[in-house]
């Protein structure tokens, strides 16, 4: 990216104009995302040349810092596009000079989002971004809060197949329906930070890929009253590790007004803090980055999209912590 990269995050020295939300925002991305081993990661997967009467391919950094904006502010090719024509800011973190630089078009950016799920990258950027936070102190082996959240799909057929999606599926939540899928996540009692990540249809019990959110290492797993039953699953046997999984509701207004009643919710209040760690990493997917809805159809399109997401949000997360250490 040469110059260009350092450009970013000194722009406000350069303006006497006070600094956008975006640009704070963007700054400090620039200063936490492990640019070089990302880039090592997918460079010797990246063409190098575009096919089109042999021109260049757009930078890897570019198309790469693009797909980041794509997943921050959750838009689709066109609007991503239109984004790197209409914001200056979006511009100069992709490295893009308006005067001499061709702006990567909707269906470049598809192709670049196409190369990372075919070669199954979303989940070696997950991988890579754990590594980076390892190495700066950033451990998750403590004990780990398993939670799942609903993220839905469009249920209209009015598209070219004239179906909804096959592989996503309705479930029931209290009274309400949903059609979708489900983001399962393993997070670190201590760290808040995801170590694990799991993407079935909306249907899945909660409990059947809660084995592949533990990492091992954990003596203890914090669960909500949907884990009923987990010790008791065969792929548990043997397992040491101790489950303090929430109380049915129905349960827990019943408990007596006794001092053993009044022990036992102080317990069920001590588990919903710590459990309510776990609801941070998904506030973030769903709040600040906007993923509520999915647009590419298919489970493996949504599994590279959520692994993607899921480093980024350790990144949001470890942020503070990441700026001091830089």
């Amino acid at each position: 990216m040469g110059g260009k990269q350092l450009g970013f995050g000194d722009y406000e020295q350069t303006t006497a104009k006070k600094r956008t939300k975006r640009e704070k925002f963007l700054a400090e991305m620039d200063a936490v995302v492990p640019w070089q081993a990302l880039i090592a990661l997918i460079e010797h997967h990246y063409p190098k040349t575009s096919g089109k009467g042999g021109r260049p391919p757009y930078p890897l950094a570019t198309m790469l810092r693009i797909h980041l904006m794509q997943q921050w502010y959750s838009l689709s090719d066109p609007a991503m596009e239109d984004a790197l024509i209409e914001v200056p800011t979006m511009r100069r973190f992709a490295g893009i000079d308006m005067l001499s630089d061709r702006i990567p078009d909707e269906t470049t950016i598809l192709a670049f989002r196409h190369l990372l799920e075919k070669h199954n990258l979303g989940e070696q950027i997950f991988e890579t971004v754990k590594v980076h936070l390892r190495e700066r102190g950033m451990a998750m082996k403590q004990g780990t809060i398993i939670d799942a959240t609903l993220i839905a799909a469009p249920s209209s057929t009015k598209n070219k197949a004239g179906e909804r999606d096959p592989e996503m599926h309705q479930t029931k939540k209290g009274n309400q329906w949903y059609f979708g899928m489900k983001i399962h996540a393993g997070v670190d009692k201590d760290s808040g930070l995801i170590h694990s990540v799991v993407t079935t249809a909306a249907i899945v019990h909660d409990l059947a890929p809660a084995a592949e959110l533990l990492h091992g290492g954990e003596k203890v797993v914090y669960a909500d009253a949907g884990y009923q039953g987990i010790a008791k699953r065969p792929e548990m046997a043997g397992k040491t590790t101790e489950f303090r999984v929430a109380m049915r509701p129905g349960k827990r207004r019943a408990l007596p007004d006794t001092p053993d009643g009044r022990l036992d919710d102080l317990v069920e209040t001590a588990k919903a803090h710590i459990r309510a760690k776990g609801e941070h990493p998904f506030r973030v997917i769903k709040q600040q980055f906007g993923f509520q809805k999915t647009r590419l159809r298919g489970l493996a399109k949504n599994r590279c999209k959520i692994n993607v997401l899921a480093a980024l949000t350790n990144l949001f997360l470890a942020r503070r912590q990441l700026l001091v250490s830089s």
